[in-house]
């Protein structure tokens, strides 16, 4: 009976901490259908919505960068309550900007949020769950991201108003008296929606404890041993109090030691860190999360409505192929899956290139060709380079410097997205569709180049052999 109301205090847990994943993805993607209607509303270039739509990853950039020290110093659940009162901020501010300047500013007042739950929601649940469902739990919140990403799609697609297609909620809000703008201002709120999973996150986290790690560390041992006891299973209780007290005397220990990290027995290390997170964004990922309209417009599909239900398949099918990811990435293996899941991406990018530059041989069969594609890219995406990288550096750095070394490659990660998203429109106009997907086909191909020689194959191999292996001075591919 204790056991099974431990399992069910740990689920309740894990579902509310895990809003800010969803709160992550739906701040991620929401753009991608909003975008259109300020545009036109404001006059844009493309220069200026590349800015826009950046300005969420320049804010997670230095969420990201703080997040740690922050999190270390007051703990796990008073982050979680800042990040969400920001979202909750951030949304009302985004969603009644009143110029691109103050639209600009709130996507970055945004990205802050999104930097800091990418560090400590995650964090806070490995720390809250039992050892042994652990790895579910923590999955969960890449999960919630994805759905994020989707719900987004399908708010933005229900508040839309364009000519006489007006959308679900949009419709709804009109019969209420609520008088929601005309097609011009339809994008507000897509963006002011965002408020509800950040009130649900903050009244969630309020009621939630802190974890026992934070509060051992803090010397509340009593407070500690009272929310483990409720969370654990009876008889792992004293281990997992001991485990925890030896990790935060190593922790003490090697504190000093974080310039280790740049040391020669670790170079493999920390170039697998920052090369996974390059190959993962720079083959063009968030230019499908962020901007799917703009190339299903390329693609001739002339309305807003039909961009955003084609995205909104996409969306569905990142979903479903993550959770697959979840059920198989133990079971091939992380170099296997990465050759796999690179080669995929790289044929479907490759046939959406060709299907751009044959665009008018290929009349209304582009739609089609362009739909596969993308969705062939999404789906090979989700199953191998979008969970490998989280996943990879979590695994390859030592005990001492592995927070570091995790912080690295999440700020890699960020500023690589900042970078690919805020050239991509660029690249459509100067180097055409075609061309911007085959420069990321090409270095899709750099990537397997690369991961011959660089990715390891960890599964199987417990944390210390991993360590003994760089330190050895062998090669990632001989692991």
């Amino acid at each position: 009976m204790q056991s099974k109301q431990n399992k069910v205090l740990v689920i309740v847990i894990a579902a509310i901490a895990a809003t800010g994943g969803l709160l992550f993805g739906f701040d991620t993607g929401v753009i991608s259908g909003a975008k259109q209607f300020f545009k036109e509303l404001w006059s844009l270039d493309f220069k200026q919505v590349e800015w826009i739509t950046t300005a969420g990853l320049f804010g997670a950039i230095i969420g990201a960068a703080f997040s740690g020290r922050i999190t270390d110093y007051i703990g796990r659940k008073l982050v979680i309550l800042a990040s969400a009162i920001i979202f909750g901020i951030g949304a009302l501010w985004t969603g009644l900007a009143g110029n691109p300047t103050s639209l600009f500013i709130g996507r970055i007042f945004l990205g802050i949020a999104i930097g800091i739950s990418s560090y400590s929601v995650p964090l806070y649940i490995a720390e809250l769950s039992p050892s042994k469902r652990r790895g579910a739990f923590v999955s969960a919140f890449q999960l919630l991201i994805t759905i994020g990403i989707l719900v987004s799609y399908l708010s933005d697609k229900s508040f839309i108003v364009e000519g006489e297609k007006v959308g679900v909620l949009a419709k709804f809000f009109n019969n209420s008296g609520f008088g929601l703008p005309a097609t011009e201002e339809c994008w507000r709120p897509m963006f002011l929606i965002g408020i509800i999973p950040a009130i649900i996150l903050l009244i969630g986290i309020l009621v939630l404890p802190e974890t026992p790690r934070f509060l051992f560390k803090k010397e509340k041992e009593a407070k500690a041993r009272k929310i483990l006891e409720k969370i654990e299973t009876p008889e792992l209780v004293e281990s997992s109090i001991s485990k925890i007290k030896e990790e935060i005397r190593q922790d003490k220990e090697n504190k000093a030691s974080s310039k280790e990290i740049f040391k020669p027995w670790l170079r493999n290390a920390l170039i697998i860190g920052i090369g996974i997170m390059f190959f993962q964004q720079l083959v063009g990922i968030n230019t499908v999360i962020y901007y799917s309209p703009e190339i299903f417009e390329k693609a001739g599909f002339v309305t807003v409505d039909s961009q955003l239900t084609a995205t909104v398949i996409v969306g569905s099918v990142n979903v479903f192929f993550t959770i697959v990811a979840m059920f198989i990435i133990d079971k091939i293996g992380r170099r296997k899956l990465y050759f796999v899941g690179l080669s995929g991406i790289i044929v479907a990018l490759i046939a959406l290139g060709i299907s751009f530059a044959f665009k008018d041989t290929l009349g209304e069969s582009i739609k089609l060709i362009t739909v596969i594609s993308v969705l062939v890219y999404i789906l090979f995406f989700a199953v191998s380079l979008g969970p490998l990288g989280w996943l990879i550096i979590s695994e390859v750095f030592p005990l001492q410097v592995r927070g570091l070394g995790a912080s690295l490659g999440a700020l890699s990660n960020w500023t690589f997205n900042a970078l690919v998203s805020f050239t991509f429109l660029s690249l459509l106009n100067f180097l055409s569709p075609a061309g911007a997907f085959w420069l990321y086909a090409g270095i899709g191909i750099l990537g397997l180049i690369w991961g011959y020689y660089f990715i390891p194959e960890t599964k199987g191999h417990s944390l210390e052999e991993i360590e003994e292996h760089w330190r050895q001075g062998k090669k990632p591919r001989e692991l």
